[in-house]
């Protein structure tokens, strides 16, 4: 016979009790650069905009080694944290890639079947890592997509040297060879896991914030 308390016990944790766990309140950081760099791409802020995608990953990173430095947690916690990061990954390295091509080229719609690969590369690349995980203990197969942000903050430093036309030209290629690696069958090697990665992506995230900080003022 089942008592109250074993009833109890058996209820699963409230929704809004896992916004208490670190791991996830990195990830949660994540998405609110995320939404700051949605905004100030809207907005036509760009500077501002690749300041929030590089923290983005940032954040992304910070959450699986807290997540890995952590005693306690339980399965569901795990669980929970995993599906919470891959839900804010296709915000970050999906919509916020794809609003930035837009904004960029001035709202065009001929510019909406790039957007709509850029996010549907992300939601198939994220299905398939959900899916089958890792090709072994320390490579993805195609370019994990934190990648895509890494690279296109670096992209937007010609922006300032390259004539408008030539550079919306030169992210939408670039954007679409992204998606690509993205879906591909290549091996790229899981970066945060090596403590040595961690530091080189604080630096670059320390002077991306202050090459794009510089040009705001």
């Amino acid at each position: 016979m089942t008592t109250s308390n074993e009833t109890v016990q058996a209820l699963p944790p409230s929704i809004i009790s896992y916004v208490k766990d670190l791991p996830n309140i990195c990830s949660l950081s994540g998405l609110f650069c995320t939404i700051l760099a949605i905004y100030f791409s809207i907005t036509g802020v760009y500077y501002a905009a690749m300041i929030g995608m590089v923290w983005a990953v940032a954040f992304d990173w910070a959450d699986g080694l807290v997540a890995r430095k952590m005693k306690g947690r339980t399965g569901s916690d795990r669980i929970f944290g995993g599906q919470l990061d891959l839900l804010i990954d296709i915000v970050s390295y999906g919509v916020a890639p794809a609003i930035l091509l837009l904004s960029f080229a001035e709202f065009n719609p001929l510019l909406l079947p790039v957007a709509f690969v850029m996010i549907a590369a992300s939601a198939i690349r994220l299905s398939y890592f959900s899916t089958f995980g890792l090709s072994d203990s320390s490579k993805y197969t195609g370019l994990a997509l934190d990648n895509n942000s890494l690279i296109l903050v670096f992209i937007f430093l010609l922006e300032a040297f390259i004539p408008i036309e030539t550079f919306s030209i030169i992210l939408c290629v670039s954007a679409l060879t992204l998606a690509a690696l993205n879906v591909s069958q290549i091996k790229t090697p899981k970066l945060s896991g090596n403590p040595r990665n961690v530091y080189l992506l604080a630096f670059y995230t320390l002077g991306i914030t202050a090459i794009y900080a510089w040009k705001l003022a």
